[in-house]
């Protein structure tokens, strides 16, 4: 299987737990509390672990909340490179509402990281020796625009294949600058990156439109409720979304990537892989709270997905 290397600049400690109702001002009691590793490159490890990939892992981490992170993710069989930083990891919490079956997301901005650890970052990606090279999440403070693009470049230079599923200025100038083997953008990020609402139609010619102009090989846009859209230079492929009960929308961004990768490493088509991607974002919102998607519901999901297509290809 290929070598694949996930990146995670900010990651996240992902505390869950429910309440009966959530009002303002009074003490709201809470149950069921449960804490996990976060983060896009962080979940996206997990769900290639949790398929049965092997994967590597580089996050920083610090403070008493860092000791923390890494205490969650001694719990899980994959390799790690733990970039040192003076600020604090941060913490994201969610709180479930019986009453209405709403759930409430609280996620802060996180810690400033240094150039000099976020050399420490770069040095980590030109020593990884592998095929993949998969950067989630969020930019933290104190990064420039351009970081993903520069491990974009390291990725290129030592030809792996480099995937991207960030947002806002990082994602914009890695676009205009880098060559990129696929990019994964939510409906609301691509609407961001465009200037504009978009329909399906939409976000079908701007996906081809991001291919067309080279700012990318490949792009998965992920639509919720819509389903997904893929468009390359050689097909383009649209997947309703599953109706399934909706427990929790927390990773299914990430789950959709960390399939795809998983998929892509053992050899698998871009199709393939796409629907596998499909399955595990929809397997990951039928779980609660922090929990990522479980093997078995991604298996199945794509067992549908994929005998429904091939009836459209006859």
């Amino acid at each position: 299987m290929a070598k694949i290397l996930t990146v995670t600049l900010n990651p996240t400690i992902d505390v869950f737990s429910e309440a009966n109702v959530i009002q303002p001002t009074v003490k709201i009691r809470t149950t069921d509390q449960a804490h996990r590793p976060g983060g896009g490159g962080v979940n996206v490890a997990r769900v290639i672990n949790t398929l049965g990939g092997s994967v590597e892992l580089l996050f920083t981490s610090g403070g008493m909340t860092g000791a923390l992170l890494e205490d969650c993710l001694n719990r899980i069989p994959i390799k790690r490179h733990k970039v040192p930083i003076v600020e604090s990891t941060r913490i994201a919490y969610m709180v479930h509402e019986r009453q209405t079956g709403l759930e409430y997301r609280f996620v802060p901005e996180g810690p400033e990281i240094s150039k000099q650890e976020l050399d420490q970052t770069m040095k980590y990606v030109e020593q990884f020796n592998g095929d993949y090279i998969v950067v989630s999440g969020s930019l933290p403070k104190g990064a420039p625009e351009d970081t993903y693009s520069r491990m974009a470049e390291i990725a290129n230079r030592k030809g792996e294949r480099f995937i991207l599923d960030g947002s806002g200025d990082g994602l914009r100038h890695t676009l205009s600058t880098s060559k990129i083997f696929l990019v994964k953008p939510s409906l609301d990020e691509l609407e961001n990156l465009v200037g504009e609402s978009l329909d399906e139609d939409g976000v079908r010619k701007a996906a081809l439109e991001l291919v067309r102009h080279g700012f990318t090989c490949n792009v998965a846009v992920s639509m919720g409720s819509k389903g997904a859209f893929l468009a390359s230079a050689e097909q383009e492929l649209r997947v309703p979304a599953r109706h399934v009960k909706v427990r929790s929308a927390v990773g299914a961004g990430d789950s959709f990537v960390g399939a795809m990768t998983y998929s892509l490493a053992n050899g698998n088509t871009l199709e393939e892989a796409f629907m596998l991607g499909v399955a595990a974002g929809t397997a990951a919102v039928m779980t609660p709270g922090t929990e990522l998607c479980e093997r078995e519901d991604i298996l199945r999901l794509y067992d549908t997905i994929s005998a429904e297509r091939n009836l459209e290809k006859r």
